[in-house]
């Protein structure tokens, strides 16, 4: 059990702004056969997807702070980066599951207040198919 609860938050952290990689211990969890590829598949799509959601809340709320000093990126960064989500739209968090890049995917949806709904069912898809694909790479190699 610690071992799945372990995975989910490894999956979470890393779909975070906190470095991280999953894919290590599913590919460890799964050689040790203790639990179901589809059991493993769903915590880390679960965890991963969760972590997705948190970068779209600090996205939601991020513009509230745009103004004080010490935020990160200048309000003209932003509104590019803006720019760019809402020409692309909601199909790139398809690609949410790219390091780095599927973070600031998912803050730039909260930004653009694309739906809760909406943004966890592509997010989910597109995440749960990487671990899937990852998992059958592992499962015939």
């Amino acid at each position: 059990m610690f071992d799945l609860i372990s995975l989910f938050f490894s999956s979470f952290l890393s779909a975070t702004v906190f470095p991280g990689s999953s894919e290590a211990l599913i590919i460890y969890l799964s050689a040790t056969a203790e639990h179901s590829l589809i059991l493993l598949w769903g915590v880390a799509s679960l965890g991963n997807t969760l972590g997705g959601v948190t970068n779209w809340v600090l996205g939601r709320y991020l513009f509230h702070f745009r103004d004080h000093k010490y935020f990160p990126v200048s309000v003209s960064q932003l509104e590019k980066a803006s720019a760019f989500f809402s020409t692309y739209g909601k199909w790139t968090l398809l690609l949410s599951w790219l390091p780095v890049i599927g973070d600031a995917l998912c803050l730039f949806a909260g930004v653009s207040k694309i739906r809760l709904f909406t943004f966890f069912v592509l997010v989910l898809f597109g995440k749960s198919l990487r671990y899937a694909i990852l998992l059958i790479g592992i499962e015939y190699i």
